[in-house]
């Protein structure tokens, strides 16, 4: 006997019931200390919202699990998280849906964290290299840098302190033209 693989339809227009419990739904609502009360509509509101936004997520899955060489009937954890990974708009769930790493990969990282050198307090800095304190003025020195880089470093630096000049100019725009 086949299998059932059409999908179930998208409701196209919401009478009053929804897939997701609704009373479920509620307690959750009421779960969060600054909402004091909903009404059942506002309730209703949110299931459905709920209920379009895992149509979605559950699309943009299935997109992923399409586009791969060999396609599966099934929606995997590591499809979720690719999904979430590959469209912007699904970005904000980046912390809830990671992506799986091995235990393996995870031990390979560990021992590049630990090996690399560190600085004077345990810190480390992005690239793990030792940065070089100048005792002069305090900043880090770049034993790497060229004279041409040192040039343009210095170049770019800005004095922004406001003068009285400035001021002035400030006090006057603010107050707007003289009448």
């Amino acid at each position: 006997m086949p299998y059932n693989n059409n999908p179930i339809p998208r409701p196209t227009e919401f009478h009053g019931s929804a897939n997701l419990p609704l009373a479920r739904v509620k307690k959750i609502i009421n779960a969060d200390d600054s909402i004091h009360s909903c009404s059942n509509n506002a309730a209703f509101v949110i299931t459905v919202a709920a209920e379009m936004f895992m149509h979605y997520l559950t699309e943009k899955t299935y997109d992923v699990v399409k586009s791969e060489r060999k396609p599966r009937r099934n929606i995997q954890y590591k499809d979720v998280s690719n999904a979430v990974a590959r469209f912007d708009n699904l970005e904000f769930l980046t912390d809830v849906v990671p992506r799986t790493v091995t235990y393996k990969e995870y031990k390979q990282k560990q021992v590049k964290q630990t090996s690399g050198p560190s600085l004077a307090n345990g810190q480390t800095t992005i690239d793990s290299k030792k940065t070089n304190v100048d005792p002069v003025d305090g900043e880090e020195v770049d034993d790497d840098a060229t004279e041409e880089d040192v040039e343009m470093e210095e170049a770019s630096e800005v004095d922004l302190r406001p003068t009285d000049e400035t001021k002035e100019l400030a006090i006057r725009d603010h107050q707007g033209p003289p009448s």
